[in-house]
């Protein structure tokens, strides 16, 4: 066997020291995890605008497939719900739903989404990720949060509405809020609040009772399922669908069937964009889970590997009916909670909900589609969290500018605009940073080696001497800032002999950096002022080796900057000192 195929085939690496201990943990988590994921995934499906059984034929295949190739031992991958209002924003925008067109559709979506992961996973381009700041994507998923909960009032009304944005939706409310059914509006509003309280009091309640942690943790997951069995009986008993009332209706009763992706080149080219967008927001969503979970048990995560199981979860999905899929933060949660070692939990996941495919889809027939409409609200509002506009307003300002522009912008515009601007704005925020990098002129802290910045600290300086400390790496977007900053510095000391960059902190010189670092070179010496570099790191220093700039130098390169210090204070004589 090839010793890489473990690394592109993580479960020959887990596989290896499978044994009945971990079998007993995976079934237990497994079983726990289905409970869950059925009624889930039936309602992840009516927001994505597609027949109920696309959500739990994207619950199997995919989950079968990341088992094989992803890396984290306890994310669950299926349909979540920021994932499934983008596909039902991207997919509405090239077919009418209810369409055979529109399930192709989201069948090409996951299709390109799928193959752009594996692409980004192959070339081993998964730090792309780190270019979406935190904020703005917590700024989205709240947005969104905020989308969805909206989107569902019109089965918990009972009316026909569409939009979408915050402003489409609200205004089709109003409009048809004389047309609501009011058995519909009680099964939903009774459904959202038993929801409610078994996610925040029925589990202290039964330990308060004297039930064990496990037994009431595991009651408390299946409350979804309660609320199911409950309205379904009790629309089916009262007949209520005759009276209005929205229900699932019929299921097919099957496993997932062979799909196609439509090839049409124009249907690829109007959904590649979506795609991409859908893959860095799944993947981003994935990973942060991934991670989190695998630190609590001092596991590894390969975000370039990630990169590959997600993407074969995609195309699972596009070739066996489903739509894009990522790993669900609540799912993987309860998943890594219920003891899951491996990832033959989500194997054995998939194979309840195939079960549940052949077996238990006619008795969803009678589900009203308010109690999965409740089931997506509960599920969205623990997303929408706006302490984050209070936290980056103390500590960031331009961090605050980003994340309330990409929720006002996704609330107003909608989701395909919200996340394209706030992948924009992440890296519109990283260039404004490093445009103006932090640049302190340092000073000798009295009886020691060590400098520090003069408007901070007691220090010695020589006014023949600025010593700079620049604490960035260097490259195009903030050459010249350098140069800028020099040239304002240099015309104010008329007693200036040396400038020492301080390099620290400097990781990387570009080839425009170098240019600059050329130019403040000759500009100096034009004016008889000396340019020393110290503590320059030996990636760097290899890399300006192969240059000529360390030959046209007009100073030094000092190992420390107590060096450059101990040769330059009270030198009157730059080239002296360059010597």
């Amino acid at each position: 066997m090839s010793p890489n195929l473990p690394r592109y085939l993580p479960i020959l690496k887990w596989g290896r020291h499978y044994d009945r201990s971990a079998l007993t943990n995976d079934l237990v988590a497994a079983v726990i995890v289905t409970i869950m994921l059925i009624p889930q995934s039936l309602a992840y499906a009516l927001l994505a605008g597609l027949p109920p059984e696309a959500g739990i034929y994207a619950s199997i295949a995919p989950i079968l497939l990341y088992a094989l190739f992803g890396t984290s031992r306890a994310l669950a991958v299926g349909p979540v719900a920021v994932v499934s209002l983008l596909t039902a924003s991207a997919v509405g925008q090239v077919a009418e739903q209810g369409t055979a067109g529109y399930a192709v559709a989201a069948l090409t979506l996951a299709a390109l989404s799928g193959g752009f992961l594996v692409l980004l996973g192959i070339f081993r381009l998964g730090f792309l990720a780190n270019f979406l700041s935190h904020p703005v994507i917590a700024g989205f998923i709240t947005a969104s949060g905020i989308l969805i909960a909206t989107s569902q009032l019109k089965h918990i009304l009972g009316i026909e509405a569409g939009g979408h944005t915050l402003i489409e939706i609200a205004g089709a409310l109003l409009t048809r809020l004389g047309e609501l059914n009011p058995i519909t509006l009680t099964i939903g509003v009774a459904a959202t609040a038993f929801l409610f309280w078994v996610r925040k009091g029925l589990k202290p309640l039964l330990r308060k009772m004297g039930a064990g942690p496990l037994l009431a943790d595991s009651v408390t997951k299946a409350g979804p399922v309660a609320a199911v069995v409950v309205t379904t009986l009790t629309v089916w008993a009262l007949g209520l669908d005759e009276r209005g009332v929205s229900i699932v209706g019929e299921v097919p009763q099957a496993l997932p069937p062979l799909t196609m992706p439509g090839g049409a080149l124009d249907l690829i080219r109007q959904l590649a964009i979506p795609a991409i967008l859908i893959s860095i927001i799944g993947f981003v969503e994935s990973i942060s889970v991934a991670q989190t979970l695998a630190a609590k048990k001092r596991q590894r995560i390969d975000p370039n590997q990630e990169l590959i199981g997600l993407g074969a979860a995609n195309l699972g999905a596009a070739f066996t009916g489903g739509y894009p899929v990522t790993g669900g933060f609540a799912r993987s949660v309860v998943n890594f909670d219920a003891g899951a070692e491996t990832p033959a939990a989500g194997a054995f996941t998939a194979i309840g909900l195939a079960i549940a495919a052949l077996a238990l889809t006619p008795l969803v027939y009678y589900l009203p589609n308010a109690t999965l409409a409740a089931t997506i609200v509960v599920a969205v509002l623990s997303l929408v969290d706006f302490s984050i506009l209070k936290r980056t307003w103390s500590y960031s300002r331009a961090d605050f500018a980003a994340v309330a522009a990409t929720i006002l912008l996704t609330l107003t515009l909608g989701v395909e605009i919200g996340v394209a601007t706030g992948v924009a704005l992440s890296i519109a925020l990283h260039l404004y940073k490093t445009s103006k990098p932090h640049v302190a002129e340092v000073g000798l802290v009295p009886g020691t080696n060590h400098f520090r910045n003069i408007n901070r600290h007691e220090v010695e300086t020589d006014p023949q001497v600025l010593t700079l400390r620049v604490d960035e790496s260097l490259y195009f977007v903030n050459a010249r800032f350098l140069e800028d900053l020099i040239q304002d510095r240099v015309v104010d000391g008329d007693a200036l002999r040396h400038v020492v960059l301080m390099c620290s902190a400097v990781n990387e010189i570009d080839y425009s950096a170098l240019e600059s670092l050329e130019a403040i070179n000759h500009r100096l010496t034009d004016l008889g002022i000396g340019l020393h570099l110290s503590e320059v790191k030996g990636p760097v220093m290899d890399r300006l080796k192969t240059t000529h700039f360390l030959d046209q130098l007009n100073g030094r390169v000092f190992l420390s900057q107590y060096d450059a210090w101990t040769a330059l204070a009270k030198s009157d004589d730059p080239a002296k000192a360059a010597k």
